[in-house]
């Protein structure tokens, strides 16, 4: 796991290849690299940081030169030894263990085609010496990143928007429409950037520059395809053996020259990854997080460390305790630096704290349970939209006063948010809206006027195109099946565009590496060749794979409650946080410049804060955004990371 970054017939390109590699300093504390080459009237270069995992020793540094070609690489093959065993068959000989000789080789030997054979999470950069040819590959999934820009004939990448942030002197204009997305989502799509000019090179895809300006794209994975063969499957009975295709790749996902960890927060999926470790490491080091007692007690947050330890104790696991009390006023603008774009999860914070502590103790790598949510339907929000077309059939008086008598019920008392009351609230926001409509509505935080009513009125159009992109995605499928409609536009938006970004981003802020198990090409069509039927079997989520957890941990860790990665919002904002909102809402540069309404937001934090209703993740992603905001409009913003100038 690395920084990448590089320069294709950009002006000044060394300066500008030093500073992008120097940006990323903190993804590769073990080593750094830089390359050069001439290229008729211009040149490439290429850098890289280095977090030494595997072949510790120099024959894996990069970039990697060999034989006319050179590699610039991020990311973990977990089926090299597989692949390196083919090669060395056909007489390719290796100077040492590491993966990115094995990839360096596959694509001499494959090209584009080696791609998808890659079993893992990568974003490269390949250049032949020969041809002048530069390519740039992300992964299958969009678990790591790769930001780039285009001028003219020239190109630069990095594998933070940060890094071309700085080395373009803040010329990057801020894009509204993805703050518009940001604000409807909490996190920016991957599908757009923060910045006007930057995009992200999309999962599953390759790009081509040529030294005559030409540019050349490819797709060699596709998750709607993936998503129909898992059904054709499925209608012909070949359904996986799901336990076995999870412990395998939990197996793999072990691999490493350094030592290796888990999050265990006590749930399903953390829970069942920990345990499979422990069986191939014993002993295997776990972290987990808890709350001050004031803060879970406020939030009335399930009391999850109970589980993790039962789970650590069983399996052997050396299971390490972290309290989240942290000053978040000081934490806030560093998360909102090292996250590159505005996002508004406070559970970038958690992934931090539990790596930075990790990190401290001589820990590089960490296995998380992300993704198992999205792929097996475990989010209230899934059943919630399957209860939802049943209550739907209900006659429309009766939902109407339903709706009226819980619009009249607070959130919070002066002790205790109600949780049950905002899921009501929740529930009855969406329930009665069509399918596709009802979905996004379940996870984002506005509908479409109470946004427009937010934001600058000229921006009315933005709000419209962001909504019609989630409409297109949605539908955008071959599936029958309602539950996998929603877990496959999950793998497609809500899973690269949130959780394996921040998940990245917060790792890497603690030079750290965290795997994703879960997230792994075989689990994916294992898991799309489920029906939804046995995926939600009653109020169960995720059943499929809680009867394949049930093979290795206790039922009353496969069925307990779910569990939250989050943190106490409601309390921060109603304590540590109430100066900063009310200093946003009345005095803060996206009110000032326009782009957010005074009254609207006022009223908003007012109804929170009063108990009327839940409004903390929207402010909380408010906070997020003006810090960001306050970064990307400021010329120091690009090089502080404590910058609230």
């Amino acid at each position: 796991m690395c920084g990448i970054a590089g320069t294709y017939r950009w002006p000044d390109g060394k300066a500008v290849t030093d500073r992008l590699t120097e940006t990323l300093a903190h993804r590769g504390p073990d080593g750094s690299g830089t390359y050069a080459h001439s290229l008729g009237d211009g040149e490439v270069h290429l850098g890289h940081r280095r977090l030494a995992i595997l072949d510790l020793s120099g024959t894996g540094a990069q970039p990697m030169v060999s034989e006319g070609l050179v590699l610039t690489y991020n990311g973990e093959l977990y089926n090299a030894p597989q692949l390196r065993a083919e090669l060395e068959g056909a007489g390719v000989r290796f100077r040492g263990t590491s993966d990115t000789e094995v990839l360096l080789e596959a694509w001499r030997r494959w090209g584009t085609d080696c791609l998808p054979r890659l079993r893992g999470m990568f974003a490269f950069a390949v250049f032949d010496e020969r041809t002048g040819e530069l390519v740039l590959a992300r992964d299958q999934l969009g678990i790591k990143p790769l930001f780039l820009l285009r001028r003219g004939e020239g190109l630069v990448f990095a594998s933070e928007l940060k890094a071309l942030a700085a080395v373009t002197g803040g010329s990057l204009e801020v894009d509204p429409a993805a703050l518009v997305a940001s604000l409807l989502y909490y996190w920016v799509p991957d599908s757009r950037c923060a910045f006007r000019g930057a995009e992200k090179l999309p999962p599953g895809t390759w790009l081509r520059c040529r030294p005559d300006g030409s540019v050349q794209r490819g797709r060699f994975w596709d998750l709607r395809e993936v998503a129909a063969e898992g059904q054709e499957r499925a209608r012909a009975g070949d359904l996986p053996d799901l336990a076995a295709v999870v412990e395998e790749s939990t197996r793999l996902h072990l691999l490493s020259d350094v030592p290796v960890a888990t999050f265990l927060s006590g749930g399903l999926d953390s829970s069942y990854l920990t345990a499979l470790a422990a069986r191939d490491r014993p002993g295997i080091p776990a972290y987990t997080i808890g709350f001050r007692a004031e803060d879970a007690r406020f939030e009335a947050m399930p009391d999850d460390l109970r589980y993790a330890r039962q789970v650590a104790e069983r399996f052997g696991v050396d299971l390490r305790e972290i309290e989240i009390a942290p000053d978040v006023q000081d934490l806030l603008p560093r998360m909102t630096y090292h996250l590159d774009e505005p996002v508004g999860d406070p559970a970038a914070i958690n992934t931090f704290l539990i790596c930075s502590a990790a990190r401290e103790a001589g820990v590089k790598v960490m296995l998380s349970g992300m993704g198992a949510d999205e792929l097996f339907a475990g989010y209230r929000k899934h059943l919630a939209n399957l209860i939802g077309v049943r209550y739907r059939r209900v006659p429309a008086p009766v939902r109407r006063g339903v709706a009226a008598a819980v619009d009249r019920l607070p959130v919070a008392t002066r002790r205790r948010g109600l949780r049950s009351v905002r899921f009501a609230k929740r529930f009855l926001s969406f329930a009665g809206l069509p399918e596709e409509t009802a979905f996004r509505r379940s996870y984002t935080l506005y509908d479409r006027e109470e946004l427009i009513g937010l934001l600058d009125p000229d921006l009315a159009p933005a709000v419209d195109d962001v909504l019609t992109e989630h409409a297109d995605v949605y539908r955008d499928n071959a599936l029958d099946d309602f539950v996998n409609r929603m877990c496959l536009t999950d793998a497609r938006m809500f899973l690269p565009g949130l959780n394996l970004a921040y998940t990245d981003r917060s790792s890497m802020a603690a030079s750290t590496e965290v795997r994703v198990p879960y997230v792994d090409v075989e689990v994916v069509r294992a898991a799309f060749a489920v029906p939804g039927a046995r995926k939600i079997a009653g109020r169960q989520g995720k059943a499929v794979l809680k009867e394949a957890a049930t093979t290795v941990l206790p039922r009353e860790i496969v069925y307990r409650p779910k569990g939250l990665f989050s943190a106490p919002l409601r309390a921060w904002m109603s304590r540590d946080l109430a100066p900063l909102v009310q200093e946003v809402v009345h005095d803060g540069l996206l009110v000032r410049s326009g782009f957010l309404r005074r009254e609207a937001l006022a009223r908003m934090a007012a109804e929170d804060a009063a108990g009327q209703r839940d409004f903390s993740k929207h402010l909380w992603h408010v906070l997020t955004l003006e810090h960001w905001y306050r970064d990307a409009t400021s010329k120091a913003g690009h090089h502080s990371p404590t910058s609230t100038a």
